[in-house]
C-alpha cells in the first residue's frame, strides 16, 4: 500500500479489524519512511462491474456515487452512517452475485428506491425526484399519492 503523504510503498500494517458486519477489514497502516499513519478499509469484490447508462454508454461501476446519492437523499434524515454502509454492501453483493458483469442503470435506481420506499418515505421521494427526473410539481405530487395509497392498503 502506498503511503498518501509521502508515496512511499513501504508501509507497514499495524492493526486489523473487522467491521461490524464483517464485510470490511480496517487496516491500521504506518509508512516508515515519513511516520504518517493512516487507515484503509479493505473488501471483498467479486467481479468487476459495468453500469449500462440509459443511452447505452458503459461506464465502470462507481460504489461511491451510489453511496454519494443515498447520502444525499437521506441528509437530515434520522438513519445512522452505518445502516447506509450495510445498505449499500447488500445491494453491491445483490448485483456482484447476479451473475451477471454489466447492470442496466435502472436496475440499480430501482433496487435502490425499493429501499429507501420501505426505510425512509422522506428520503425516498426525495431519491426519486432525482431518478425519475421530476419536472414539476405534479409529479411529487403522483408519487406521494402513490405512497399514501400503499400505507392505506
Amino acid at each position: 500500500m502506498r503511503c498518501p503523504f509521502c508515496g512511499s510503498q513501504n508501509t507497514q500494517v499495524k492493526d486489523s479489524r473487522p467491521s461490524e458486519d464483517n464485510s470490511v477489514i480496517r487496516r491500521r497502516r504506518m509508512c516508515p519512511d515519513c511516520d504518517a499513519r493512516f487507515t484503509t478499509f479493505e473488501r471483498v469484490q467479486l467481479r468487476e462491474l459495468t453500469v449500462v447508462k440509459r443511452n447505452g454508454r458503459k461506464v465502470p461501476f462507481d460504489r461511491d456515487k451510489l453511496t454519494r446519492s443515498v447520502e444525499v437523499a437521506l441528509r437530515k434524515r434520522p438513519l445512522e452512517d452505518d445502516w447506509i454502509d450495510q445498505t449499500i454492501s447488500k445491494l453491491v453483493r445483490q448485483f456482484e452475485t447476479s451473475g451477471e458483469p454489466e447492470v442496466p442503470s435502472e436496475e440499480i435506481g430501482k433496487a435502490v428506491m425499493a429501499v429507501l420506499r420501505e426505510k425512509d418515505t422522506v428520503a425516498f421521494v426525495r431519491f426519486a425526484s432525482v431518478y425519475l427526473d421530476f419536472s414539476n410539481a405534479q409529479d411529487f405530487a403522483d408519487i406521494i399519492g402513490e405512497l399514501s395509497t400503499q400505507q392505506d392498503a
